[in-house]
């Protein structure tokens, strides 16, 4: 009865096949596609949030203009902090829908037929 296999046989080709989906070229462009999208939002939320700050603290004229009633510049570019937190979520929900999504579907596809032929990790 020498038909034992290690234990261990599974996991090293799952973990061997991990690391070949992480060497693949279809591995590296979803890298590059989720950082082409996420460091540039990133620089540009946080240039936007930093001029917020930079103007409120030494543009106290400015900031303090009122455009309507009660309303002031600072308050305005307050509020724009958060409409532009949803207007990138709202961007990036529609670019993963698109470019990261089925391309990380189809890579977990491909590792999911890997792992189920061994059946469950444990």
């Amino acid at each position: 009865m020498s038909t034992d296999t290690p234990a261990s046989a599974p996991a090293e080709s799952a973990a061997e096949r991990y690391l070949a989906v992480q060497r693949s070229d279809e591995f590296a462009g979803l890298r590059r596609a989720l950082r082409g999208f996420v460091f540039p939002m990133t620089v540009a939320f946080f240039l936007w949030y930093a001029l917020y700050v930079i103007l409120s603290a030494y543009a106290r004229g400015f900031m303090g203009t009122k455009l309507i009633g009660n309303i002031n510049v600072a308050l305005v570019f307050g509020l724009l902090q958060f409409v532009s937190t949803f207007v990138i979520a709202w961007l990036y929900s529609r670019f993963a829908n698109r470019r990261i999504d089925p391309v990380a579907d189809r890579i977990r596809d491909e590792i999911g037929e890997v792992t189920h032929e061994h059946g469950p990790r444990g």
